[in-house]
């Protein structure tokens, strides 16, 4: 695990806690390395602080799925696809809504 990258983007987000993209990359760094639980940790403190950053519900979602709890990924998909239509990032909404829609097959 480089936890040098992982401390520079905790430098960063203390630097600019106003900004959710450093608790994103972190959540992302932790996905990269297997760390499930701290990334699961970092999303939901993410939608906590920032519920409309799109991005989040989609690799949330998938966080979920690998972990086996599909009926949270179910309401994360869900919830990121209102955020998504709401914000018009309609790029975001198709590929929650295809994230979904393979949930179900």
């Amino acid at each position: 695990m480089n936890t040098e990258r992982l401390e520079q983007l905790k430098a960063f987000r203390t630097d600019r806690p106003d900004d959710p993209f450093f608790s994103y990359a972190i959540a992302l760094e932790y996905v990269k390395y297997g760390k499930d639980p701290e990334a699961k940790n970092e999303f939901e403190q993410l939608l906590s602080n920032f519920p409309s950053y799109v991005p989040t519900y989609y690799h949330f979602g998938q966080l979920l799925e690998r972990v086996k709890n599909e009926e949270l990924a179910r309401n994360i998909y869900q919830q990121g696809m209102k955020v998504a239509e709401e914000a018009g990032d309609l790029h975001t909404l198709g590929e929650i809504r295809g994230a979904f829609e393979m949930l179900d097959l």
